[in-house]
């Protein structure tokens, strides 16, 4: 594709960095970002010169804050794709199933859509100063299938409902000890962490970690379906008064008025 605007990609002795380059919007993504991410991606698949993957945001203050909430609320979605399609879904599947190890390095906000990417990783490791949590319900949106059904594998049901149900946000020391993430390190350790963990990958056989990798995702691949389910519905919610009550809402700063809705 053409050149990124969106992300930049770096091959660095056996590591791809795959970095979400919008720290002007706390690394939120819109379609074009998408796009750039699935290319990266399998780049790094195809590529010889790669075997671990580091999927980052840029700066220190987000990872990734999901969907452009700001894009949406001026144009109605997320602008133009390459293919005319939104491709998160695209996205989430090319995560799960790239054949190499992937290492989410969550160096500041990881909420909403981007809670879930570094949820999809093979592994996570986290700045102190790192955030997480779920937006969707206050802003007209959900993520059903890996977003929820995944979640709830990895931290329980109880803590995944919460998670969703009440919308806070969670230090990383309390992502750690719930299972969230596998290490918490300061934040200027962070990319040298994440190049200890990728060198000890590197020493180990490629063709057993893909296969292992694909072991794992076999037990949770009936939520790929679930959320392509969820998707189309959001599509259709996308466009309620309701939906577009939460997106404004976030946009003016204030508290979304939902009362209305709870009868339907």
């Amino acid at each position: 594709m053409s050149e990124f605007t969106d992300v930049s990609y770096e091959v660095e002795n056996g590591l791809a960095w795959i970095t979400i380059n919008r720290p002007e919007r706390y690394n939120s993504f819109r379609a074009r970002t998408i796009d750039e991410l699935v290319y990266s991606f399998k780049q790094a698949w195809g590529s010889a010169d790669v075997g671990v993957i580091c999927l980052t945001g840029a700066g220190d203050k987000a990872f990734c804050t999901g969907g452009d909430q700001k894009q949406r609320a001026e144009t109605g979605d997320y602008g133009p794709s390459a293919s005319g399609l939104f491709e998160i879904d695209a996205l989430h599947r090319v995560i799960r199933d790239v054949p190499k190890p992937v290492i989410a390095a969550v160096n500041g906000f990881a909420i909403g859509g981007g809670h879930v990417l570094h949820l999809l990783c093979d592994l996570t490791i986290a700045s102190e100063t790192a955030v997480f949590g779920q937006n969707g319900p206050r802003v007209g949106s959900f993520d059903a299938g890996f977003g929820t059904g995944y979640l709830a594998r990895v931290i329980g049901e109880k803590r995944a409902r919460e998670i969703w149900f009440l919308c806070r946000k969670y230090s990383a020391q309390q992502a750690y000890e719930w299972g969230l993430v596998n290490k918490v390190v300061p934040g200027e350790q962070l990319r040298a962490e994440v190049r200890e963990w990728a060198d000890e990958i590197l020493n180990l056989s490629p063709t057993a970690l893909k296969v292992l990798k694909q072991s794992f995702n076999t037990d949770t691949e009936q939520f790929a379906a679930l959320g392509q389910m969820a998707y189309s519905s959001l599509k259709l919610f996308g466009d309620t008064p309701e939906a577009l009550e939460g997106i404004t809402a976030f946009n003016e700063k204030r508290a979304p008025e939902f009362a209305a809705y709870r009868g339907n």
